[in-house]
């Protein structure tokens, strides 16, 4: 087996950044108003976390791209980070291979059974066995997981009602860590999660809430931005990219959130719908 050489950076762009649900409308112009779903390009391959209401666009796009092999991770299984794959057009074409993984999911259940109960009457009428671009396959969170020739993904869980995995890539020089869905809070997993993105380019991190907000929430399974600057700050993390925000949330709010941000960190960036990221050896770069 040939091993390709880390020699390119890590390339993200946002298809969807948005928690819960699909918030469209005036008010959410400019940051967006799908749910998740992030493009990672790893050097040569593409890896694609969560596959939101987001992921319908990107699928649009992969189509009219020369067909590639892809990974979809799954941060964990909530409505919100599957509801785009029964519309995802990518994964009914046997021109595609795609690998679909979670690592929340009980030993004895698989991934497929779950996603299933989505894409089955009366709830949807195609059922996944037409998914023939996909197969699924599992691990626990905790272990590092071989995805492609070269390409290891380290995980984690993470704090989340049903489990949830978070993931770390580190390639040609750049890092990068997907933290979401996670609450603060737990004193072991806090400190877990604090080791594991440790020194990284950026931190792709639940925001939902503000510290302000955040009683009203409590058990609901999310941070708030407050907490992802803290982390940022003890873990050494460059860029904390806040994520996953609260549908309520307006542009102008994300704005004023955005703002406080910065000026608690200068790194510090909101997500927002078509923005892209490159963490390599010598930079991060924002388009």
């Amino acid at each position: 087996m040939t091993m390709i050489e880390p020699t390119d950076g890590l390339r993200l762009k946002f298809w969807g950044v948005r928690g819960s649900i699909p918030t469209p409308g005036h008010h959410t112009l400019r940051y967006g108003g799908e749910t998740t779903c992030i493009e990672v390009r790893v050097g040569p391959y593409l890896v694609i976390i969560d596959c939101g209401s987001g992921a319908r666009r990107l699928g649009w796009l992969m189509n009219q791209r020369v067909p590639e092999p892809a990974d979809l991770l799954f941060t964990h299984t909530h409505l919100d980070h599957i509801c785009g794959l029964p519309f995802f057009c990518p994964a009914y074409s046997l021109d595609f291979d795609i690998r679909v993984w979670g690592g929340h999911v009980p030993r004895d259940g698989s991934l497929e059974e779950v996603l299933a109960r989505l894409m089955s009457p009366p709830l949807f009428p195609v059922p996944t066995s037409a998914l023939r671009a996909c197969q699924f396959r599992q691990f626990l969170a905790g272990d590092s997981v071989g995805l492609r020739p070269g390409l290891v993904v380290r995980t984690l869980p993470l704090n989340h009602p049903g489990g949830a995995t978070g993931y770390r890539f580190d390639w040609g020089g750049g890092s990068l860590a997907i933290i979401t869905d996670h609450e603060h809070g737990d004193a072991k997993i806090d400190a877990a999660v604090a080791k594991f993105v440790e020194g990284v380019d950026i931190m792709v991190y639940d925001a939902t809430y503000t510290d302000e907000e955040y009683h009203r929430f409590v058990g609901w399974g999310h941070s708030t931005w407050q907490k992802a600057v803290a982390l940022a700050d003890k873990a050494g993390v460059a860029h904390p990219v806040m994520f996953h925000h609260d549908p309520a949330r307006t542009d102008e709010d994300l704005d004023r959130i955005a703002d406080r941000v910065r000026s608690r960190h200068p790194g510090a960036l909101i997500a927002r719908e078509g923005m892209e990221l490159v963490a390599s050896a010598m930079e991060v770069t924002v388009a």
